[in-house]
């Protein structure tokens, strides 16, 4: 038997020498998991039972194990290039044949579909009107590429220290010209409909009533009548101070700014001024912020650990296009290679979960990176040398069993 022993180790050998030449090959693929040969041994039926002085028939190739450890993560320059760190497989779509890779070299195509290096696209979950990510069955990842449309300001926040000390204006009569007729201004930008930006302007004037500043406005330079801070087009906001310095005056307020330039007018917002202050201190600034923005074209992508992609404008906004999903497998090893560093289901793998990276058991994602091979080339070389004397091994086997034949022929 040893002519069949020695053949099934020459087999064997010649097998595993082939996954390990395969792994070997595939050191720099992006997102390759490692495979490693699985053997048995091999024993002949017996009518008559098995026995104590049986003698094996040699070895098989039990199974071909797939290794889906975690490769490391090299940076890249593409902002569309992801890596896994942890478990999951990004879930693609072609023609609706749905596979899972490890493989995150992506790109985009003409459509605005995020794909890999095959056309297979990338799917997870789409937005809705208010780029919120809405969490439905994985769709086709499709960026929208257009600009976004301007945000007239709704909400306007003020906050300022006013001196305790200071006096009143030498002129009396306020005028936004004269700058004796008040005591501080500062101003801000606000958006219409349009997203036309117009210079929202502001002048304190400190009155007799201790406490008490009139707070005077006008947009775009203008008349001051275009302004309404709630007290009426034209007259004065009043803000009052307790002795501790706190404002006491209700906020918000409803302000209406008559503008130019073909938008919606007047621009209506909320103006709250509640985190001012009267210490005794100079007049300083210290909140200014308001919600609306002008058009703005896309400049660039970010993608962050739970797979949320965002988009970055020239108006400075940044806005969720998509999120990337993730599947996991009750068992990874039972998953059938495909090539192109593809895998599909199967009745031994289970079925795919589907979720967001970071949640459950799923790792998070790693933008402008990739998951390297896993393939640990060091161990590889000695693996293939130790596969090298197996064969020479077995080939010994069956040239020492022919000599023993050989002598038996010769007999006399």
């Amino acid at each position: 038997m040893a002519f069949q022993q020695g053949l099934s180790g020459l087999n064997s050998a010649s097998k595993n020498l082939d996954v390990i030449s395969n792994n070997v090959a595939n050191a720099a693929t992006v997102g390759f998991k490692g495979s490693r040969a699985l053997f048995a041994d091999v024993y002949a039926n017996s009518l008559n039972g098995a026995g104590a002085s049986q003698v094996g028939i040699g070895s098989k190739v039990a199974a071909v194990s797939q290794e889906f450890g975690q490769g490391n993560v090299t940076s890249t320059n593409s902002p569309l290039d992801v890596a896994i760190n942890g478990n999951g497989f990004f879930r693609l779509s072609k023609d609706g044949a749905v596979t899972f890779s490890r493989n995150g070299q992506f790109h985009l195509d003409p459509a605005g579909y995020l794909v890999n290096t095959e056309n297979q696209r990338v799917t997870g979950y789409g937005t809705d009107a208010a780029a919120n990510i809405i969490a439905t069955s994985p769709l086709d990842i499709q960026l929208q590429t257009s600009d976004i449309p301007p945000l007239a300001t709704t909400t306007y926040r003020f906050g300022a220290n006013f001196d305790a000390g200071a006096a009143q204006p030498a002129t009396a009569t306020f005028s936004t010209a004269d700058p004796t007729s008040y005591n501080n201004t500062t101003s801000g930008s606000v958006y219409d409909t349009l997203g036309n930006a117009h210079v929202f302007s502001f002048y304190f004037v400190k009155t007799a009533t201790a406490g008490q500043w009139n707070v005077h406005a006008s947009i775009d330079d203008t008349a001051a009548t275009n302004v309404n801070l709630g007290a009426g087009a034209g007259n004065p906001l009043t803000l009052n101070f307790d002795s501790n310095g706190a404002l006491t005056t209700a906020m918000p307020v409803n302000a209406a700014l008559t503008v130019a330039g073909g938008a919606t007018t007047p621009v209506n917002l909320s103006l709250d001024m509640a985190g001012s202050t009267q210490f005794g201190s100079p007049f300083s600034v210290n909140t200014l912020y308001q919600d609306g923005y002008a058009s703005g074209r896309l400049v660039g992508l970010n993608i962050g650990a739970d797979g949320t992609i965002k988009g970055r404008y020239t108006n400075g906004q940044s806005q969720n296009l998509a999120q990337i999903v993730l599947a996991q497998f009750a068992n990874p090893n039972g998953l059938k290679p495909l090539g192109q560093n593809q895998w599909a289901d199967s009745p031994d793998s289970g079925l795919p979960v589907i979720g967001t990276p970071g949640s459950g058991n799923l790792g998070a994602v790693q933008s402008s990176a990739v998951e390297d091979s896993n393939v640990d080339l060091t161990a590889e070389l000695v693996n293939m040398i130790t596969a090298q004397r197996v064969y020479q091994a077995n080939a010994q086997s069956i040239k020492t069993q022919d000599e023993v034949m050989q002598t038996l022929v010769n007999l006399r």
